[in-house]
């Protein structure tokens, strides 16, 4: 009776996805045409997520993203036969590939010598991808294919807006390489006189033998003035023109 209370309101819940229903529930079915259509589709789905990410020159790319994606519409497959054919009731097949994909995931971030962790969007984009294989796996093709369009605009449109919302924060970090140590009381006196107030400054221990001073500041925008009409590029910008800084940049 316990496995008949799992595996019926799942069979039904496959049933309900509304492009199952298009067909006359043959797409909701486990068959070999079915099971090819639903690797295809993450294989199409992978490319194009793929291909933003390499387009962006980010450690996972087009490989990554497929395999990610049909390993994981293979596990939903597999746990789906088990379940309806052997009266499995822990998806452990699925499990296994979502705690793997997420080890995997871990493994693709870096952490530059500015103090930057690098692939995190990339990380989290392959462990949410996997979602996405083992919904159209299990044969819920709607929700599979929402998922992936959420998923394609957060890595496309999403960027510029939250560039902009950055952008005009009142809070950010800059990268600083002066030529001298001795210049960093000048230079915080002209970020007061800017405007700017600093949180938190830290020494950059990677540049120590470099012959340059190196710092991860914190700043926060007070003044009315730079709040209402300068972004950080600008202020950067402005910075630039000291002539004892080496470099300086936004920490994004």
């Amino acid at each position: 009776m316990i496995l008949e209370d799992v595996i019926n309101p799942l069979a039904n819940l496959i049933n309900e996805d509304p492009l199952g229903k298009l067909t006359n529930g043959w797409l909701s079915q486990l068959n070999v045409w079915t099971i090819l259509i639903r690797i295809a589709l993450c294989f199409i789905f992978a490319s194009a997520l793929g291909i933003e990410r390499a387009n962006k020159r980010h450690t996972a790319g087009l490989r990554t993203f497929i395999l990610v994606l049909t390993a994981s519409a293979t596990a939903g497959i597999l746990d789906l036969y088990f379940t309806t054919n052997f009266n499995e009731i822990f998806p452990a097949i699925s499990t296994a590939v979502i705690i793997a994909i997420a080890i995997i995931s871990t493994n693709t971030l870096l952490y530059s010598s500015k103090n930057q962790i690098k692939g995190l969007t990339t990380a989290v984009a392959l462990w949410a991808c996997s979602f996405i294989g083992l919904a159209i796996g299990a044969g819920f093709y709607t929700i599979g294919i929402i998922g992936f369009i959420i998923y394609y605009l957060s890595l496309n449109v999403l960027p510029k807006f939250e560039f902009y919302l950055k952008n005009r924060s009142n809070h950010f970090e800059i990268h600083l390489e002066l030529k001298n140590k001795n210049d960093l009381v000048q230079f915080t006196a002209v970020l007061r006189q800017l405007g700017l107030s600093i949180d938190d400054i830290e020494v950059n221990p990677a540049y120590i033998n470099t012959g340059l001073s190196v710092y991860t500041i914190s700043l926060s925008i007070y003044s009315k003035e730079l709040k209402k009409y300068k972004t950080h590029k600008e202020i950067i910008d402005a910075l630039k023109t000291l002539d004892y800084i080496n470099s300086i940049e936004e920490i994004n």
